[in-house]
């Protein structure tokens, strides 16, 4: 089957989509939304996002150094793409997309309630790209919602409803096809 030729921007996709909370005390928190986002290393946890430096969040998170990665479900589809096309400078997007700003564990930036999880982050660099900005992160907490820990202690964000974001549009993802090392795995004998 032919290919055609693609310009190289944003093509590994999907991408997760975030909203990261930020703030200065004394002012109104702001969220931004960032589908530019992942997993960088598990020892120390960190993870990175990429964000433009003419974003109202910016200097948000690069003078305080810190930041909270709210996971997106479907439910906040219509939230997180609010808080991405809007900016803080304008308003309230807590207020304005109906989301409750809730105290952190470890850092004074708030989370978002309505998240069924949050990681708190403190930023160890920042990179220069080009358009954006890559801030590179420690997790030193994560909160999750306790419905999402099934019977064996273990995670399971399919019951989440977690979202990605591909070339504009927002996709569900949902169906486990495989687990890690399956393809590998000997077959029990009965």
């Amino acid at each position: 089957m032919p290919k055609e030729v693609w310009k190289p921007a944003n093509l590994l996709a999907p991408t997760p989509v975030i909203m990261a909370s930020a703030g200065r005390p004394g002012e109104t928190p702001n969220i931004i939304t960032l589908a530019w986002a992942g997993t960088v290393c598990s020892d120390p946890p960190m993870l990175s996002v990429s964000i433009r430096p003419e974003r109202y969040s910016y200097p948000l998170i690069r003078e305080t150094g810190e930041f909270v990665v709210n996971l997106v479900t479907e439910e906040l589809t219509r939230a997180a793409d609010f808080c991405g096309v809007r900016s803080g400078r304008d308003l309230n997007k807590f207020e304005a997309a109906g989301l409750t700003p809730e105290p952190s564990v470890k850092i004074a930036a708030p989370a978002i309630a309505e998240s069924p999880v949050n990681l708190e982050c403190r930023v160890t660099q920042v990179i220069p790209l080009g358009s954006h900005d890559l801030f590179l992160a420690e997790i030193l907490a994560v909160r999750v919602d306790a419905r999402l820990i099934n019977e064996k202690g273990k995670l399971d964000l399919t019951k989440a409803g977690l979202i990605a974001y591909s070339h504009g549009d927002y996709q569900k993802l949902s169906d486990i096809v495989g687990s890690f090392g399956f393809s590998v795995r000997r077959k029990r004998r009965t």
